[in-house]
């Protein structure tokens, strides 16, 4: 019987759970094995256990209880589904509950002290790079002001632009030289940004200066410069959502032929399901995975319940991340049809785009 199932370790790195999370839920009652060797106390899962416990790893990564995951283990996907709306209203209210409170802290500690000007010295293409893969992602909603500029987070190894919008969200990297000093994170107003790619393009000097100040940001090409104060607002910690622990790997990496996904997206008369977003109409594209791993587009009828992978997206959304990435080859990453899933390009782990979801 033993051959038919899967041993702890075996399930650990077929589902992103750790051995230690796997004794623990078994200890939980959320995932028993199948079956525990009587005499060496080994634990053996079925086939059928892999779902529920990619499940389970996705629920854990977005702190979900440990009683609602039990629950949704069991559960039919409809009230899998209630059980997100209530955890995503949770963790709203505790992120506004947070930032109030973090005003409040920052109104008794008092003005930050000037941390002096940072000044590096950036290659003028990897800079246009970096503000073409992450521009489509910017936020235009008034009432969420923290979202409608570029971050520029100053880091000894290089400048990281960040933007999101909360449906998506992309970062790049443009390498830089600079003198050691504390990491240094400013908003940059979106205006601001797109004069800065203006000054990148034709047969200006090689490098970009970006200088850094309390109440400034100015980059300089040659002699043309650019200066803006940067937005007073805090920026979301972008970081959670990146990969950064070597068992967070995505359970499916899967290889995109970007120019005949945009053909396909882009075809008159694509095939779309419809949903509805705050009242807002959505055409969502449903992707599937084909019999050699590729990516496809699939038709409607294609979408319900059924063998493979399935999963919803924007697909205008999905379309600014393929143009932004460039190149023909592509790989999208993602864990299962409710988790966000990653665009990002073979040759550049620092540059990706993440996209959320929409429920089929």
């Amino acid at each position: 019987m033993e051959s038919e199932l899967r041993s702890i370790g075996e399930l650990a790195r077929a589902s992103g759970l750790t051995v230690s999370a796997l004794r623990f839920y078994d200890s939980a009652g959320v995932l028993v094995p199948a079956l525990v060797d009587p005499v060496t106390g080994y634990r053996w899962y079925a086939d059928d256990q892999l779902a529920p416990a990619r499940l389970v790893a996705g629920l854990r990564r977005i702190g979900m209880p440990v009683a609602e995951i039990a629950a949704a283990v069991r559960a039919e996907p409809a009230a899998v589904h209630r059980l997100l709306d209530v955890h995503l209203r949770r963790l709203e209210d505790g992120l506004a509950d947070a930032r109030r409170e973090l005003s409040r802290i920052r109104a008794l500690v008092g003005p930050e002290k000037p941390a002096g000007t940072v000044r590096i010295a950036l290659s003028r293409a990897e800079l246009a790079y970096a503000i073409d893969a992450v521009r489509f992602a910017v936020g235009t909603d008034p009432e969420l002001p923290a979202l409608t500029g570029v971050l520029f987070d100053v880091a000894p190894d290089g400048l990281r632009l960040v933007t999101t919008d909360r449906h998506r969200l992309a970062l790049a990297r443009a390498g830089a030289t600079r003198p050691a000093g504390p990491a240094v994170r400013v908003l940059a107003p979106a205006g601001f940004v797109d004069e800065v790619r203006a000054l990148l393009d034709g047969d200006a000097a090689p490098e970009a200066r970006l200088s850094v100040a309390d109440d400034t940001i100015t980059v300089s090409v040659a002699d043309r410069t650019v200066t803006v104060s940067p937005l007073p607002y805090d920026f979301p910690d972008y970081r959670r959502l990146l990969r950064v622990a070597a068992g967070d790997a995505p359970a499916y990496r899967i290889p995109v032929d970007a120019v005949a996904l945009r053909t396909a997206l882009r075809r008159p008369g694509a095939p779309t399901i419809a949903r509805e977003y705050d009242g807002v109409p959505i055409a969502v594209s449903v992707l599937g995975v084909d019999d050699r791993g590729g990516l496809r587009v699939l038709e409607p009828e294609e979408a319900g319940p059924g063998d493979g992978l399935r999963f919803g997206v924007n697909g205008d959304y999905l379309l600014d991340a393929l143009d932004a990435a460039g190149g023909p080859q592509l790989v999208l990453e993602l864990d299962g049809p409710i988790t966000p899933l990653a665009v990002r390009r073979p040759d550049d782990d620092a540059a990706l785009s993440i996209l959320m979801p929409i429920r089929l």
